[in-house]
């Protein structure tokens, strides 16, 4: 009897802990408008190796520009793309124009977002 209650608790308890994650479906572009410091990217929550970043993005009238991009010693900045928001998720024009990336926004709050990539990857932003 012992032992179908205690399966029963932790059933119960590994139910609540997959209603944590719940995606923040957002509406419009003006909640992403502004600029957001990437901070670290990881390849899933576990992920004990996050990777600091460096690049700003900003969000302005439909188009998102990342800033200081880091490569071979120095730094650059990408032209703006188009983006907008489909099904509450953030759709972001790959520099060409004929492909996308979509994210689905994790958590955000006034100070910080989260976003998840489509191969599953991290992106945790503090607002500048």
């Amino acid at each position: 009897m012992k032992q179908i209650i205690l399966a029963t608790i932790l059933l119960g308890l590994s139910a609540f802990g997959f209603a944590v994650y719940a995606d923040v479906v957002i509406q419009s572009k003006e909640e992403v408008q502004g600029n957001w410091k990437l901070q670290t990217t990881k390849n899933s929550l576990t992920d004990r190796h996050p990777i600091t970043r460096e690049d700003t993005w900003e969000f302005k009238d439909g188009k998102v520009t990342i800033l200081h991009i880091p490569r071979e010693g120095t730094y650059y900045d990408q032209p703006p793309v188009n983006y907008e928001i489909v099904d509450g998720k953030l759709k972001v024009e790959i520099l060409g124009g004929s492909r996308f990336d979509m994210f689905t926004v994790v958590e955000k709050n006034d100070k910080n977002m989260t976003l998840k990539g489509k191969f599953g990857d991290y992106y945790f932003f503090d607002k500048k």
